[in-house]
């Protein structure tokens, strides 16, 4: 054989070794990566015989929420469905307050969140809450409207209870359409 072809044929060789050894290395690379995630507890992955749990909760000490409702010259019927929970810092807690308009044409309001004592209000942290966005109640319309909140666990340990207080304002100078609605004498 020449020497072209002996060089040609070594170079094939080598290539399709190296096509091989690429394709063991992918091959290999799944199974190594879990090992190596494993021991290092990067990127924790679950078996599926295993149950998610928030590692987050404080579940060795209590606070008591308490559950307060005001309405500012706004003739609305506004309450919390329950007056007062405890829960564990860390743990997700759904609460519901109960709205009705009790004015014969729609209404919109916007209710405003304070916490007691005040800087309990940094470590309150709300997923979903009626107060981020305006509420408009039709005549006679009773509502109930969700709050969904975590209290950081960094809430300092000497801080037992909360009270979260939620005032109603109407929204002055807001025309309701539809029936042509709003107070008396409205434009």
């Amino acid at each position: 054989m020449s020497a072209p072809a002996t060089e040609n044929r070594r170079l094939l060789v080598r290539l399709v070794i190296s096509a091989v050894a690429m394709f063991g290395f992918g091959f290999m690379l799944v199974p190594f990566y879990e090992k190596i995630c494993e021991v290092t507890g990067i990127n924790n992955l679950l078996k599926p015989d295993q149950v998610a749990e928030n590692t987050q909760v404080d579940s060795s000490r209590w606070v008591t929420v308490q559950f307060d409702s005001n309405v500012h010259d706004l003739p609305w019927q506004f309450s919390p469905r329950q007056h007062s929970i405890r829960v564990h810092p860390g743990e997700m807690v759904h609460v519901d307050y109960e709205v009705t308009n009790t004015r014969d044409y729609p209404v919109a309001g916007q209710a405003v969140p304070s916490y007691g004592p005040q800087l309990a209000g940094q470590y309150f942290r709300k997923m979903d809450c009626f107060c981020f966005t305006q509420q408009t109640l039709a005549a006679g319309e009773q509502r109930v409207m969700p709050v969904v909140f975590v209290i950081d666990p960094a809430l300092p340990a000497d801080v037992t209870v909360i009270t979260l207080s939620y005032t109603f304002f109407e929204i002055a100078g807001r025309r309701i359409s539809g029936d042509g609605g709003g107070p008396p004498g409205s434009t």
